[in-house]
């Protein structure tokens, strides 16, 4: 007797359009970045260097963080840490503090006066970098650890650009940064202050340069529309906290108004406070869940 309600024999020639025992493809096993790594500002390879801290690595842990990025000790003070919100730890109770650890890696080779190993070989090139801000010392330091010989010219009187003119020392310690910029010229990088460069051509001709990076910045603040802004006194938070870094700090009253919900808004509000005001206000358009601020 023939039963017509059996599943038919599967033919495994044809499963899996190729991949059964008569198999024309092959698997490919591909090594996915995990949720922190992929949400990392500076491209850290993230679990790498937790896994070998969690082994008590901390030099090695160090050395592959710095494979990346130059500023541990700066990333783990002032960065917005956007991996710990994709971090899948999250799940199970809380994400793990990432940006801690890179603080704790970064402070301890001030400490222990960790080196960057300078490279075997040199390329014989010369390359000249316009602004010694974070894009600008980032780019050196890659580009010195490549074998080049690295010139920054830089236009104001201290390397770090808005990390030294757009953070307050109370959230970014002039120590911390000028030990991580020093740490980047012992690499080879010369850094020449006072620099203004006016003629491109002319610089890198005159210099004997193979190439230029670009790293100018981004000095100028965002205007609101205000009527009779110009009547009033009203600054930018940027040429606020650039002024008062440079102790050309402007005389305030006993009440300051701030206008924006973001970082910057939030680093005039309490450098306002520290410079005697009895009342910083903060204006927002929008409520308070809503605002950007992540300090």
């Amino acid at each position: 007797m023939i039963r017509d309600d059996l599943t038919l024999q599967t033919d495994l020639t044809e499963h899996g359009q190729g991949t059964g025992p008569i198999r024309s493809r092959r698997p490919a096993y591909i090594d996915f970045f995990p949720p922190c790594n992929n949400a990392c500002p500076a491209g850290e390879n993230i679990q790498s260097w937790l896994a070998l801290t969690q082994e008590g690595k901390h030099f090695e842990a160090w050395q592959k963080l710095t494979e990346d990025n130059p500023f541990p000790a700066i990333h783990g003070r002032v960065c917005y840490h956007t991996c710990e919100e994709s971090c899948n730890r999250g799940a199970i109770d809380t994400s793990v503090s990432i940006h801690s650890v890179e603080r704790f890696l970064g402070d301890l080779a001030i400490t222990e006066g960790w080196k960057f190993s300078k490279p075997k070989r040199k390329t014989q090139k010369s390359i000249l970098v316009v602004g010694a801000g974070p894009s600008g010392l980032s780019a050196a330091y890659h580009l010195a650890r490549l074998g080049n010989d690295v010139v920054i010219y830089e236009a104001g009187p201290i390397a770090g650009g808005m990390m030294n003119f757009g953070i307050p020392a109370y959230r970014l310690p002039r120590d911390v940064l000028k030990t991580e910029v020093a740490r980047i010229e012992d690499l080879g990088v010369t850094i020449e202050l006072g620099r203004k460069v006016t003629d491109l051509l002319a610089e890198k001709t005159s210099g004997n340069f193979d190439a230029v990076f670009i790293a100018i910045g981004a000095h100028i603040g965002k205007k609101t529309d205000i009527p009779a802004r110009d009547a009033n006194k009203i600054l930018d938070a940027v040429t606020f906290l650039k002024d008062v870094e440079l102790g050309r700090a402007p005389q305030i009253g006993r009440r300051v108004a701030i206008y924006g919900g973001g970082n910057t808004a939030m680093d005039a509000a309490r450098t306002a406070k520290r410079l005697g005001a009895e009342e910083a206000l903060i204006i927002y358009r929008r409520d308070r869940e809503h605002m950007p601020a992540r300090f």
